[in-house]
C-alpha cells in the first residue's frame, strides 16, 4: 500500500526509533506511546487487520514480541506489560496496517483495560453457542 505510513517506516522513506529488525518484522515506538517504550511489531508485509494476515506472518510477529519482552522488561523495570492489537477502527486502530502493541505498564499510570461487564450465565453460553456455529 503506497500510502501507509507503517510502509514507509518499513522503506525507509520516514524515520522511526526502530528497536529490532529481521527479515520479516520491524519494531519501533509508538510516536503517542502509552507509557515510555510503547513498542509497535509489525509484519514487513502488508496487512490491513489479522484475518486478512499469513499464518507465517502471525508467527513471525509474534516470535517478534516475544523476543522484545525481556528488553523492555529490563530496560524499564515495569510492573507488567500489554500485549494488544486493534483490528478495524471501530476497535482503536488508527493506521490500516496490522501492528501489535507491547505496553509496558507502571504503577499508577492511569491507564485501564479491559474493564468489562457482568455477563449471565446464559449470555455467555447464548454467545458462545453462536460463535461455536461459526467455526
Amino acid at each position: 500500500m503506497t500510502d501507509c505510513i507503517f510502509c514507509k517506516i518499513i522503506k525507509k522513506e520516514i524515520p522511526a526509533s526502530v528497536v529490532y529488525e529481521d527479515k520479516n518484522t520491524l519494531a519501533f515506538l509508538d510516536i503517542n506511546p502509552v507509557n515510555p517504550g510503547h513498542t509497535l511489531v509489525i509484519s514487513k508485509k502488508h496487512f490491513e487487520t489479522l484475518e486478512e494476515a499469513t499464518e507465517d506472518s502471525l508467527v513471525d510477529i509474534i516470535k517478534t514480541v516475544k523476543k522484545l519482552i525481556k528488553p523492555i522488561d529490563k530496560a524499564l523495570n515495569p510492573v507488567g506489560i500489554n500485549i494488544a492489537l486493534s483490528n478495524k477502527p471501530g476497535a482503536g486502530q488508527v493506521v490500516p496496517h496490522m501492528h501489535f502493541h507491547i505496553m509496558p505498564r507502571f504503577k499508577g499510570d492511569g491507564h485501564e483495560l479491559f474493564e468489562g461487564k457482568k455477563a449471565s450465565p446464559e449470555t455467555l453460553k447464548q454467545v458462545a453457542d453462536k460463535i461455536k456455529s461459526l467455526l
